[in-house]
């Protein structure tokens, strides 16, 4: 027939019955998985108290699931944020009180080094042989001195020789002194304890007084300083503490004490200078770091506080939601100072009470709602040293 089939072709049999079988068991199965997911996530296999509260009785809205932190009781610190620097409480560029040819460094570049230490000597011959000279017309003197003094004795010279001879000694030892003063200065001493920086000259260099030697500078303690607005100069004191930060150490937060206030406002600026001492002894800190300072000029203990994320910023008002019952409470609040992830209340929110600090676009006032606590890492805790507010 022009119709059948060839004898080695065969129509394509039926799925046999098993693999239809394996087919439809694993479609079932994931539609089981599915359903448990969405019931879990909607909470119908929740423990019976769970249930209720996330599904809600017969005929009312479902609870809404929100993330809630606690009002909590802090101690808030008012503080002036600024910018500022780091100072060396001494530096200076050290120059010698003689001239001539430099024949010795005494010092490598960082060394640490205490008041008195020798770090240059310049060329001394030529004053050594002037005091030699000095000494030879000192001990003239003294025996013209003597002999004029045994004359007089004897009524052999008179009171103007006496007191002639008297000057030229007081001259001769004056001359002296001034020679070996020069000398001892030809070794140009650390003025003070501290590390030797940048030095300038080699040996061999010609230098006068004028001449750049070194650059010296204490560590420890450091300076801060920074320049606060000028309306802020009644809450300025000696002895408030300033946190800061610097570029090096972002993590790190570092503590000094105010022991300077400028009493003359800068008229560029309207800013008072004020310095405060910082303790160094890593040596992290260094001259010319640039520093983020907040500089503390009150502190409030009990102070209630939330999470910034707890505030709703409206046109006119600062909106917190909490829960209460079950159920989504409107208040209206008065903001404090803030501090970093913290906010404090002073108005509207007792300590203790639970607010929603995720959802907040969804909220109305009653809405039930089914609070779950915000994830650990996320608490409202903050480290005590990041704890400083702006005033």
């Amino acid at each position: 027939m022009a119709n059948a089939l060839p004898q080695h072709e065969a129509p394509n049999p039926a799925p046999p019955p098993r693999r239809r079988g394996a087919v439809t068991a694993v479609v079932v199965l994931l539609a089981i998985v599915a359903v448990a997911l969405v019931g879990r996530r909607l909470g119908l296999f929740a423990g019976p108290s769970n249930r209720a509260a996330a599904v809600g009785a017969p005929g009312e809205m479902p609870p809404m699931p929100v993330d809630v932190d606690t009002a909590r009781v802090e101690s808030m610190i008012d503080a002036v944020r600024a910018t500022g620097r780091i100072e060396a409480v001494q530096a200076i560029d050290l120059r010698p009180d003689e001239s001539g040819r430099i024949t010795e460094l005494l010092f490598h570049e960082g060394q640490s080094v205490t008041a008195g230490t020798p770090l240059i000597r310049i060329d001394d011959e030529l004053l050594r042989a002037q005091a030699d000279r000095a000494r030879a017309e000192r001990e003239l003197a003294r025996q013209q001195l003597e002999r004029v003094r045994r004359l007089r004795a004897e009524n052999a010279s008179t009171p103007a020789d006496l007191e002639r001879a008297e000057a030229n000694d007081r001259s001769a030892a004056a001359a002296l002194a001034v020679i070996e003063l020069q000398i001892e200065r030809t070794t140009v001493r650390a003025p003070f304890s501290g590390v030797v920086g940048q030095r300038f000259v080699s040996t061999g260099d010609y230098v006068t007084s004028s001449s750049q030697l070194l650059s010296l500078q204490t560590v420890d303690p450091q300076r801060v300083v920074i320049e606060v607005p000028e309306r802020y100069a009644s809450e300025l004191r000696l002895g408030q503490p300033i946190d800061f930060t610097v570029a090096a150490q972002p993590d790190r937060i570092f503590r000094a004490q105010v022991d300077f206030i400028d009493p003359v406002v800068q008229e560029t600026s309207r800013t008072i200078v004020v310095k405060a001492r910082a303790s160094n002894s890593d040596r992290v800190l260094k001259p010319g770091m640039f520093i983020e300072a907040r500089l503390a000029t009150e502190t409030r203990e009990g102070a209630v506080v939330v999470p910034e994320d707890a505030i709703q910023p409206l046109r006119t008002t600062n909106i917190v939601w909490a829960v209460v019952d079950g159920k989504a409470s409107r208040r209206v609040v008065v903001l404090g100072t803030r501090a970093q992830g913290i906010v404090e209340i002073l108005n509207g929110v007792q300590p203790g009470e639970v607010v929603v600090v995720g959802g907040l676009e969804r909220m109305a006032e009653g809405m039930p709602l089914f609070p779950r606590p915000r994830v650990k890492g996320d608490t409202l805790t903050t480290p005590e040293g990041a704890r400083r507010t702006t005033g």
